[in-house]
């Protein structure tokens, strides 16, 4: 087998997200991958890199040895997305390695395709404030694609949208959360395991990777879907009043 064939069908990869309250770390080598998941939030900035070491040694992998590092892009936390974002980047650009975004709804779209084995679905994750980063997928090809982009919605813009073209599934984090305020009438509401993030994120990385989606380290960001990350006192107050 030629070299360059053999190292795209057998990457070594190192990818970490810290979008949500949970720290999900993945090492591929080539077929195979070693995971982890664990409590997050503000111990992310912290216990990422002391995590990814660990997978790697676990792997038998020095880290001069990556092909690239991947990281979940958002929508999310803007903290945590902010955290994955600088740390990729700094390992990548020492490593003169490009760097694979991920989209974060895919992460949870994945997870519910291994468990449920659905093809399409609408992904709902809590965004705080009353408010929903949603997204439509589609798994085609051996990948997800996004049919309607991620987007940050209001409860009733995203229950119009969905009174207009009725989803069949749905998968995330906002479902139990906002419970019957999302009026998705007869759609089939997936529980929220979480507990498979780690290996859904390798395997996207693995297919990120394998598809050329590298890009330079310099030119990575993370998808913020909102300016504005907390209510005023003001706003606080009258949602509780409400």
């Amino acid at each position: 087998m030629h070299p360059m064939t053999s190292r795209l069908e057998q990457p070594r990869l190192l990818a970490f997200d810290t979008s949500t309250e949970r720290l999900a770390v993945a090492v591929v080598a080539g077929r195979q991958q070693w995971c982890a998941l664990e409590d997050g939030g503000p111990r992310s900035s912290q216990r990422v890199l002391p995590l990814a070491f660990e997978l790697m040694a676990s792997a038998g992998i020095e880290p001069s040895t990556l092909d690239a590092v991947a990281f979940g892009r958002g929508p999310g936390a803007f903290t945590g997305l902010r955290t994955a974002c600088s740390v990729a980047q700094g390992l990548a650009l020492g490593l003169r390695r490009p760097v694979l975004p991920i989209d974060c709804l895919a992460l949870v779209a994945e997870e519910a395709r291994a468990r449920h084995d659905v093809k399409s679905l609408w992904v709902t994750m809590d965004a705080r404030m009353d408010e929903v980063y949603a997204g439509e997928y589609m798994w085609r090809g051996e990948t997800w694609h996004a049919v309607v982009e991620p987007a940050l919605w209001t409860l009733p813009a995203l229950n119009a949208r969905w009174q207009a073209a009725p989803p069949v599934e749905l998968a995330g984090s906002a479902l139990a959360v906002f419970g019957e305020r999302l009026a998705a009438g007869t759609a089939r509401r997936l529980p929220e395991i979480g507990e498979g993030r780690a290996e859904a994120l390798a395997r996207l990385a693995r297919g990120a990777w394998a598809r050329g989606e590298g890009i330079d380290a310099a030119d990575a960001l993370p998808l913020y879907l909102r300016d504005k990350v907390a209510l005023t006192t003001a706003e606080r107050a009258a949602a509780a009043a409400a």
